[in-house]
């Protein structure tokens, strides 16, 4: 075997690449709970590829045949029920995964200098995610899937000038039918997973390269011992790699568990108007997009004029990206911040749940209205977010991380 090793990295630097990335690579001895979900979001990705490519086999992407064709994975292929369900809730588990994983970072700081760029490939993944879903949302082309994209992509409308041309390029015909469900199917299966797996590959890359941040937001490479390892580092093999495991097994749990008796989560990770074929002459009560996406669609809602609702929609996910320098803090961890970024933390995420809600429900004035003030929050968290981090009175920070 050991020969066999020396032939390989002779031609492939295997042992290397374990040796920088896991046995060798030092990390936080302190990370806890919020560390497994970037482990978790692997993992549900590695799901999605697995379940996707076994769907396709039956899966065929025409408007006559597509809803067919996933009543026929459900019915007569053996084990597919249990693939479609195993994908379908994964989606809605990724973006679970993905947002607890967002949320630590905006916890303890791990935007802040130097994981600027980790951060923004974590957001370009994001942004990636979020047009695979919307693809892969069209494919079964039942109702909502056919309003929903309808609904989105006449959005493109707005734009001055060359709105509606937009719309019609990314729709190929002036209506959505089959040729946009084959267009959808060919990004959604093929362009988006290539764009996904190179942009995790460079965001861990990145993160490597730099470091991982921890609860403290303390740099452990200050304090290194005389063979240069770091003192408050552990390596993340085998260490962490069967920390990972506990939380790969609790969430396996809890996945197949939801996928085996709640499938459809009361209609929120399964729409009951999507068990119905696609009709372009029947208009479903109420349209929305999927759980994942109704924060941004209902900052879109908030605004009366269609060109500000777009743009706005825009700007709320544009503005996460440029998080890194809007902080202004000297420290990371929102343990050693003062109270007002916790305040305005907190605030963020109750009008982000709030967002969320509201943009499940049908349009009522009190909602539209609540929808306005948690649109506001929200970007006044963004906005506000280089003064009060300035102003702000910090604690000191530990020179160690402190367990």
């Amino acid at each position: 075997m050991s020969k066999f090793m020396d032939w390989v990295d002779a031609r492939f630097p295997a042992t290397k690449m374990w040796e920088d990335h896991l046995s060798k690579y030092y990390a936080p001895k302190n990370f806890n709970f919020f560390y497994f979900f970037g482990s978790l979001a692997l993992l549900v990705l590695v799901n999605q590829l697995v379940t996707g490519v076994w769907l396709t086999m039956s899966y065929t992407p025409s408007a006559e045949e597509a809803f067919a064709s996933v009543e026929g994975i459900m019915r007569d292929v053996e084990y597919g029920s249990i693939l479609r369900l195993l994908h379908s809730t994964g989606a809605s588990a990724f973006f679970i995964v993905v947002y607890m994983h967002m949320f630590r970072g905006l916890l303890y700081g791990s935007y802040q200098k130097p994981r600027e760029l980790v951060w923004v490939f974590g957001m370009l993944i994001y942004l990636a995610l979020m047009a695979e879903a919307f693809m892969g949302y069209l494919l079964p082309w039942g109702q909502m899937s056919y309003w929903g994209a309808q609904v989105i992509i006449s959005l493109f409308g707005a734009i001055p000038v060359i709105g509606n041309d937009l719309t019609q390029w990314i729709r190929g015909d002036y209506l959505i039918s089959g040729i946009t469900l084959n267009r959808f199917f060919a990004l959604h299966v093929v362009a988006l997973p290539i764009v996904i797996l190179g942009l995790v590959v460079l965001h861990i890359l990145t993160l490597h390269e730099v470091g991982s941040n921890n609860p403290d937001g303390v740099d452990i490479k200050k304090h290194k011992d005389e063979n240069g390892i770091p003192l408050d580092g552990i390596p993340f093999h085998p260490y962490y790699t069967v920390k990972d495991i506990v939380g790969v097994v609790v969430f396996l749990f809890i996945f197949c568990s939801i996928v085996f008796f709640f499938p459809e989560m009361g209609g929120y990770f399964l729409e009951k108007p999507n068990f119905e074929q696609a009709n372009a002459f029947k208009t479903p009560e109420h349209i929305a997009p999927v759980w994942y996406f109704t924060p941004f669609y209902a900052i879109l809602r908030a605004i009366p004029d269609k060109l500000m609702g777009v743009v706005a929609m825009g700007a709320s996910i544009a503005l996460l990206f440029v998080l890194p320098w809007l902080d202004r803090s000297p420290v990371k961890s929102m343990r050693y911040k003062g109270w007002l970024s916790r305040i305005w933390l907190v605030v963020f995420c109750i009008a982000f749940m709030l967002l969320g809600w509201t943009g499940v429900q049908a349009p009522k004035p009190a909602l539209t209205l609540l929808s306005q003030v948690c649109t506001f929050l929200y970007f006044a968290y963004f906005i506000l977010m280089p003064f009060y981090t300035r102003l702000e009175k910090t604690k000191p920070v530990p020179e160690r991380v402190t367990g």
